[in-house]
């Protein structure tokens, strides 16, 4: 291999970087490295090593701390951490898994850590799987934080964290009238879900709009919804636009409101590809103009997002559970907003992809208390397929484990309100 280029690791230690280093998200740090010039199979093999890294960083970081006299610095201990992934998890042969690490070393500015790195590393070639007997794989590799809060709420945080040893498929949501590329399993509604590793820019139909990637959790609130043909429709966080063309589809007359300006550039890129239609409305969803204008309002609030940590592993370690509290405010305040825009007799869908009970429970119970609002209960009869969502208060409840023997879904919370 070229010791002067390797696209590979640099891409994905860059990625690892701003990740643990500034808690950037994965999709914003992939979106500038992937634009770099590289080859395509040297992309998918970054991202390949930056998910495991990130599914895995609790039992890796198990392995190499007892080798350590003393910590590092941080950007050498994410150098490791690749270098270990690599010969623990991805059967990348010993003398590649280490050299090109120790090069990545050299080249990173850290030349005095090269015979730490190469120490280390070889350590656990040495051990081979033996590294990983005695480990509590599922409870290294959950936060503190998140375990003793999913323990609390009953979703049995061993079973979720077992998520993160496995592929996740794509999960696509079809048009009506459209059908599904082949490949695909049909789930429920118009959801279909293809192998892990399909490429969805290379499926038929995908230029001509026929289709849009959305896990069969993320499809369930505006389904649920029950627009009606012609109804006036809110969707008040609406990027990147999944739940927003479901409302279309659904016969809605949709408005769409974005607060991010890069955000609403996504929404209209992504409905212009589907070839549909809503009004787009960039601003902050709390502070519109409306009145008693809407016949359905779906608010997918801002959210810590732990629910989606299958598919987006980063999260479990950007997310500080000292952030919930504002996340909760901001909640509220869009919660009340969107109860003025609706009309007497209107529906309010709450939703959230988040596994905390402060976003999602609690939040429910806050809006039943709520003057001239009524809980509207979901029934097993609505989601036949899915009847273990249903919680006993009414309330659907997803989590990542359910359909395990399919390829799991995301964590989703919804909950439905009439107002009076």
């Amino acid at each position: 291999m070229n010791k002067e280029k390797d696209d590979t690791r640099q891409i994905a230690f860059d990625a690892i970087c701003q990740v643990l280093e500034r808690n950037r998200s994965l999709d914003a740090v992939l979106d500038l490295l992937l634009s770099r010039q590289a080859d395509g199979r040297d992309k998918a093999a970054a991202y390949r090593l930056i998910i495991c890294c990130l599914r895995q960083k609790g039992v890796l970081e198990a392995i190499i701390e007892p080798l350590l006299r003393r910590a590092p610095p941080q950007r050498v201990l994410c150098i490791l951490l690749l270098g270990a992934a690599q010969l623990i998890f991805l059967d990348v042969p010993r003398h590649a898994a280490i050299n090109t690490t120790v090069n990545l070393t050299r080249k990173s500015g850290f030349s005095g850590f090269t015979g730490l790195v190469n120490a280390v590393l070889r350590k656990i070639a040495d051990q081979g799987p033996e590294c990983l007997e005695g480990l509590d794989q599922e409870r290294s590799n959950l936060p503190t934080w998140l375990w003793q809060e999913w323990e609390k709420a009953g979703f049995n945080p061993r079973k979720l964290a077992q998520c993160l040893s496995y592929e996740v498929p794509l999960d696509l949501s079809v048009k009506s009238g459209v059908t599904a590329p082949e490949g695909g399993e049909f789930l429920c509604a118009e959801s279909y879900r293809y192998p892990v590793g399909t490429k969805v820019n290379l499926l038929p139909g995908f230029e001509e709009g026929q289709f849009w990637v959305q896990d069969v959790a993320a499809s369930l609130p505006a389904w649920l919804l029950r627009v009606q043909n012609g109804e006036k429709v809110a969707d008040l966080c609406a990027a990147p636009g999944g739940k927003t063309a479901q409302l279309v589809m659904a016969g809605g007359q949709v408005v769409a409101v974005e607060k991010d300006q890069k955000r609403t550039k996504r929404l209209k890129e992504n409905l212009t590809r589907l070839q549909l239609q809503a009004q787009i409305v960039t601003s902050d969803a709390a502070q519109l103009q409306y009145k008693n204008e809407f016949d359905a309002i779906l608010l997918d609030a801002p959210c810590s997002a732990t629910g989606i940590f299958r598919r987006h592993p980063d999260v479990l370690h950007i997310k500080k559970p000292k952030e919930i509290s504002g996340l909760v405010k901001v909640q509220r305040e869009l919660i009340q907003a969107a109860l003025t825009y609706l009309k007497p007799g209107g529906r309010l869908m709450y939703s959230v992809c988040s596994l905390q009970a402060a976003e999602a429970e609690e939040q429910a119970r806050y809006i039943a208390t709520l003057p001239g609002v009524e809980l509207k209960l979901f029934t097993v009869d609505e989601i036949p397929f899915l009847p273990e969502a249903v919680t006993k208060e009414g309330w659907i409840r997803t989590l990542p484990f359910m359909w395990s023997d399919k390829g799991g879904m995301d964590g989703f919370f919804m909950a439905r309100f009439i107002k009076k």
